[in-house]
């Protein structure tokens, strides 16, 4: 830098010191120092999280030195002029500063708000093999912020009801809907479980390959039809024939019931199974005792209230008698001589049907839980030799005659004895071998799912009667016969899982609970049940005393994710199984199934420990214990991949449904609030609907599971946002805001997974607008375009 430029630069510097006024320095700290202090504090790298530059010294020099140039042209200009820009200058600054701090401040407050809305700005799409079955499923039904008016009316896809309609055609309609569209949770797990067998990812243990080769067998129909009726003639034969094919060696009564009993799980005139004693009132029920109850007759049968009695139903007497006769021909009875069999089975199974009785009768008669030794039972039913035959039946168990056994029908059991003495001595049909008949055909039903396709199309078209005559007669207390619970039109796959889970269930939980990310589960619970224990302090209740106890009682629950009580390893289930040998034919592994099935039963009478439940789809309390099935969160209505709106919108919204029906039965009586909530959400549904002439209220029941659903959505929703505060990051699908997915997601698993559906008196899709009406809790305002219906004028 020459002479001449370092001149102007101390001249400039001398003119600026010598031409500000004095004080302003102090005036201007003053002013910087009363700025609100966030505002003084904040800055954009720490709103958004990023770290700051590091900034070199000597990078500010440039900026000085271009200033200084600039600052050179005020040696022209007059002294007047010259004092002017450095009060420009100083009021720019202020001015830019206090711009800088309200901008800060609409910054933080924008980015509070947007935590405070759980971050409805997408982070990502969801990819994942589940999430695009997910996608799909959503895809089927209409958006439902989109098309307000009709959606949160008839939300259940394309099949709702169509708009035109009115008045009582219009509740017909989204009544037949809704029972079409609901799927069975049930289902949806055995659906799951299937995939699991069908899998042939990975190496398997021998106790899987086991239980998938069962149930790949049972698949194969074509092998069975090929087998035809062969394996069942052979172990006929095995029990010494029957008169049926004139070829019986007169086997005794009892010798045949023991072996049936101890080998093939089959209990022609009695069932037999181990369980606690319902009447210990200890609290310690650890030990099982054997049961003896009335049987599942074959022949259908409904109950009379004048009479007090059971009677054969007369409408099913002649496609009965049909079935019966269709069987014996297909194991070869000649024609001639089947009808005779086929008059004594009938006449024996009604004679046997006039003692048993529906559960609600023999509990009103304190005939349940009858405790008597077998010496006391074999005194008062002679005609079966008891200690033989449970001594064949649990054969590794030292059972005596002073052991108790549990009667539940000793009526039932007195009068089966009688008539079968008189059938084995006395009876004009005796000579035809009618009691070894009974149970071989009994041995028939047993064995139905191992039989060709010929069986199991007669035993389908004696259901569909049986369904039609039933549906006909629902005033009676029917008891259709176990032949239409097991060939009611179910597919063949539901079918032989049903018989899977039945040998397998221990093999079948270790895969579910190796397959199921528990952790993401356990999250979800425990945020449900946070705000499930919040939400009862916002309820008005009857005193402070019903409060108490009721917090109480929630408070000292502990919830448990459970598929069995004890959890085998994967050797202790391969020993488990290490004497079934399954093979190519069915028929054959269906023996190993039933011989299995009694084994369980001599086991749970000697260690006292259950199977694995599989198959629970629902929660339960057990002491302080809130058992919650693992069968639960399986896909489409959880999976750990799927964002957590989704998630919370569906299982959460079911879990806290489940939890309230659970801890708090008879709410209704309690708290005041539900009365009124329900209420509320009714008038609103009536003013939607433009039924302000019709019902004013409804039942104490609907008001309850209204109020329910109501409270399991806000729960739901408010363990959502827990859920996003701790972790804010979440996933999408089909491009859907995560609050948007959350109340579509919950909207569309009604129409699936509502199991109390016949207590809302709407769709349950309904009450989303209930919630929107506080406008903040949903991704849009609900404004429908039809005058009648805003669905945002008042909250409950």
């Amino acid at each position: 830098m020459d002479n001449t430029s370092r001149e102007t630069q101390q001249d400039v510097q001398m003119l600026r010191m010598s031409e500000t006024p004095s004080g302003l320095q102090p005036e201007v700290s003053a002013q910087l120092s009363s700025q609100p202090e966030p505002e003084m504090v904040l800055s954009p790298s720490a709103l958004f999280q990023l770290n700051p530059p590091t900034q070199d010294p000597t990078e500010a020099q440039p900026q000085t030195e271009l200033e200084l140039l600039q600052e050179s042209d005020i040696e022209h200009q007059q002294p007047a002029e010259r004092t002017k820009p450095a009060w420009v200058k100083c009021s720019c600054a202020l001015s830019l500063f206090i711009l800088c701090a309200v901008f800060l401040g609409m910054v933080y407050y924008i980015h509070q708000s947007l935590r405070h809305q759980n971050q409805d700005v997408l982070v990502g799409p969801c990819d994942s093999q589940a999430c695009q079955r997910a996608s799909a499923h959503l895809s089927m039904s209409a958006d439902p912020f989109t098309h307000p008016c009709d959606y949160f009316l008839f939300s259940c896809g394309p099949d709702r009801p169509s708009p035109d309609l009115h008045g009582h055609q219009r509740e017909k309609s989204r009544r037949d809907v809704k029972e079409k569209r609901t799927l069975d949770r049930k289902t949806e797990l055995l659906k799951y479980l299937r995939e699991l067998l069908e899998s042939t990812n990975g190496l398997a243990s021998s106790a899987v390959q086991k239980a998938k080769g069962f149930y790949r067998t049972c698949m194969d129909t074509k092998s069975l039809d090929i087998a035809g009726v062969e394996p069942f003639l052979a172990l006929v034969h095995k029990l010494g024939g029957w008169s049926v094919s004139g070829q019986w060696n007169q086997t005794d009564f009892n010798s045949t019931l023991s072996v049936l009993m101890r080998d093939y799980a089959t209990f022609p005139f009695f069932n037999v199974y181990v369980s606690e004693d319902p009447t210990d009132t200890s609290g310690k029920k650890t030990k099982r005792y054997i049961q003896i109850d009335q049987p599942d007759l074959l022949i259908p049968i409904e109950w009379n209230n004048e009479t007090e009695k059971s009677q054969v139903i007369r409408e099913t007497l002649r496609p009965f008698l049909a079935s019966c006769d269709r069987y014996l021909a297909l194991l070869g009875a000649p024609p001639g001589s089947a009808m005779i069999h086929v008059s004594a089975f009938t006449l024996l199974s009604s004679e046997l049907a006039v003692a048993v009785a529906p559960l609600r009768h023999r509990r009103a008669k304190g005939q349940l839980s009858q405790r008597l030794t077998i010496k006391e039972l074999q005194h008062k039913a002679p005609a079966v030799d008891w200690l033989a035959c449970l001594q064949a039946a649990f054969h590794t168990q030292p059972l005596t005659e002073d052991d108790h056994v549990l009667l539940h029908n000793l009526p039932y059991i007195v009068q089966m004895s009688d008539i079968v003495g008189k059938w084995i001595t006395g009876h004009e049909l005796s000579a035809s071998g009618p009691l070894h008949t009974f149970m071989v055909l009994n041995l028939l039903h047993t064995l139905l799912p191992a039989l060709d396709s010929r069986f199991s199309e007669t035993a389908n078209n004696l259901s569909v009667v049986l369904g039609h005559v039933e549906a006909r007669r629902r005033d009676l207390d029917s008891m259709t016969g176990a032949l239409s619970e097991v060939f009611a039109t179910a597919p063949r796959w539901k079918r032989c899982m049903l018989e899977t889970e039945r040998g397998f269930d221990a093999v079948l939980a270790r895969l579910f609970r190796e397959d199921v990310a528990s952790g993401e589960a356990e999250e979800l619970i425990a945020n449900i049940l946070s705000s499930f224990k919040s939400q009862l302090h916002k309820l008005k209740w009857s005193d402070q005393k019903t409060l108490q106890f009721v917090m109480r009682k929630v408070q000292s629950v502990t919830p448990r994710i459970v598929t069995t009580k004890e959890e085998p390893s994967e050797a202790e289930l391969d020993l488990l199984y290490s004497e079934m040998s399954v093979n190519f034919s069915f028929f054959s592994n269906y023996l190993q199934l039933l011989t299995l099935l009694q084994k369980k039963r001599i086991r749970l009478l000697h260690e006292g420990l259950d199977g694995a439940d599989v198959l629970s789809v629902t929660p339960s309390l057990r002491g302080n214990e809130l058992i919650i099935p693992m069968g639960i969160f399986i896909p489409p209505l959880f999976h750990p991949t799927y964002p957590r709106a989704m998630n919370y919108g569906v299982m959460g919204f079911l879990l806290a449904k489940d939890l309230l029906h659970v801890l708090l039965p008879d709410i209704y009586s309690q708290s005041e609030t539900v009365r009124a909530v329900g209420q509320c959400v009714w008038s609103r549904y009536r003013s939607v609907t433009n039924r302000e002439n019709g019902t004013l209220s409804i039942p104490a029941a609907q008001q309850q599971e209204v109020w329910v659903q109501f409270s399991a959505l806000q729960i739901a929703l408010e363990a959502y946002q827990k859920s996003v505060k701790k972790q804010p990051a979440d996933t999408s699908i089909s491009g859907f805001s995560h609050r948007h997915l959350f109340f579509m997601a919950f909207s569309q698993a009604n129409c699936d997974a509502d199991r109390y559906h016949h207590l809302m008196p709407f769709e349950p899709s309904f009450l989303v607008t209930a919630i929107c009406a506080k406008s903040h809790l949903c991704p849009t305002n609900l404004q429908c375009p039809k005058t009648s219906q805003q669905y945002s004028s008042h909250g409950c």
